[in-house]
């Protein structure tokens, strides 16, 4: 019988299937460019390739193609019948997610890695800070992805993709220094891992490594391709360090290239909320609002996801509202935010309306109100998902808050609760 890269048995007699099936498989675990047309290939050549099919669901699913993915989980299920266990295990696991049901996925994640702790493709979704932990809404959820990887550790200890993934969960908890190192090794031996120099940027920025990030980032995205599912967000990150650093032509012409709604394609996912995120950093900093650019990010995140549901999208399209001047915008959206809240239906509870909340009276410019809901909160922002990185766009403005409000020892006390990350904090006044 055929294997795949880590051993694993596959339900398929045809060598150029499995060939293109693994080459598409290690495109979606480094988020290169072709993996769809890879799987498409695996498929041709064996149109009854069930985990092909579930692979190329999951594919489509990262570029928010869900009908389209669907379609080919649903191909996964008819065949699942035909195949081994454990491959009916990894197409459910898989299908499970792309069906909408994240809950019964981790479930059936955890319950198939029991037995198949080796099975990296099932073990992706449940990885990053947007994946089945991070999207959790749990307060935990950190400690709870290192702990996941962990159990994984034993079997893929030497693979780059694992060293990938469990180098950010170490780096979200604070332990840099093993991160950098994991990191280090994982790129060493596949450069070309687009998530890999994602993580490194993020290890850095934790760091306080801000040069030394803008200048790994310079010398690695010229070699990725445009049409790659991180290029939108890795460009984020090299804007965002441009105006830590000060260079902040540099910053706005990414900014206006590869991520704001039609610069580099992007899912819309990160464009909802990278977009708003520099905008919101950049006025945190010291500049001036652009009104139209704001406008353009509104406009995008209500078209986009008309419907509050993704807590992490749900605080960027209110923000995006706040920075618009939409107020009745953002009354309406909290209001439906806080009614999800009551009903059950938030993972991540109550903690986004009431961000919604502070950052609306920031932009009021009621400092005091501000304080009094930021300071809670923040706490809990990491129930909405999103990195350390991402979140710190919450903190900022609380500290950007204390400043405006003449609290700056407050500000002080804030920055030195930072025991295990030193990032830079570009916020005005704060010398």
């Amino acid at each position: 019988m055929l294997v795949d890269r880590y051993g694993l048995p596959l339900s398929t007699s045809s060598a150029a299937a499995r060939d293109a099936y693994i080459a598409g498989v290690d495109c979606l675990l480094s988020a290169a460019h072709g993996d769809q047309a890879h799987l498409e290939r695996a498929v041709a050549n064996d149109p009854d390739f069930a985990l092909a099919h579930a692979a190329l669901a999951r594919a489509r699913f990262l570029m928010a193609n869900i009908s389209g993915a669907r379609q080919s989980a649903a191909r996964a299920r008819e065949l699942a019948p035909k195949v081994t266990p454990r491959e009916q295990s990894h197409i459910d696991a898989l299908c499970l997610a792309i069906e909408g049901n994240p809950v019964g996925a981790f479930a059936a994640t955890r319950a198939h890695l029991a037995e198949h702790p080796r099975d990296a493709m099932v073990a992706s979704p449940a990885t990053g800070v947007f994946g089945l932990i991070g999207f959790s809404g749990r307060q935990g959820r950190e400690p709870e992805q290192v702990e996941f990887l962990d159990a994984l550790k034993p079997h893929l200890a030497n693979d780059w993709w694992f060293q990938a993934v469990y180098a950010f969960a170490l780096e979200e908890h604070g332990r840099l220094d093993e991160a950098l190192e994991l990191i280090e090794r994982s790129m060493a031996t596949n450069p070309k891992n687009a998530h890999g120099a994602h993580i490194k940027a993020h290890v850095l920025y934790e760091m306080g490594e801000d040069r030394t990030a803008l200048d790994y980032l310079d010398a690695w995205l010229p070699t990725y391709e445009r049409e790659g599912l991180m290029h939108c967000h890795i460009s984020w990150h090299v804007a965002l360090f441009a105006l830590m650093l000060g260079n902040t032509e540099r910053a706005w012409q990414v900014y206006q290239a590869q991520v704001h709604p039609g610069g580099a394609w992007g899912p819309a996912l990160n464009v909802a909320t990278d977009a708003p995120a520099f905008l919101w950093r950049a006025e945190l900093a010291g500049y001036g609002r652009k009104p139209a650019l704001w406008n353009e990010v509104h406009a995008y995140g209500q078209k986009s996801f008309p419907k509050p549901g993704i807590a992490f999208v749900d605080v960027h399209r209110a923000l995006a509202s706040v920075a618009a001047g939409d107020r009745e915008g953002i009354a309406a959206y909290v209001a439906e935010l806080e009614q999800r809240a009551a009903s059950g239906r938030s993972p991540a509870g109550d903690v986004v309306p009431r961000l919604a909340n502070g950052l609306s009276a920031y932009g009021d410019g009621d400092w005091a109100k501000a304080i009094a809901i930021l300071e809670p909160a923040l706490a809990e922002t990491v129930r909405i998902g999103g990195s350390r990185a991402q979140r710190d766009l919450i903190e900022n403005t609380l500290l950007a808050a204390y400043l405006k409000a003449g609290r700056e020892t407050d500000a002080r006390k804030l920055l030195a609760a930072h025991t295990d990350r030193r990032p830079s904090v570009p916020v005005a006044g704060l010398s």
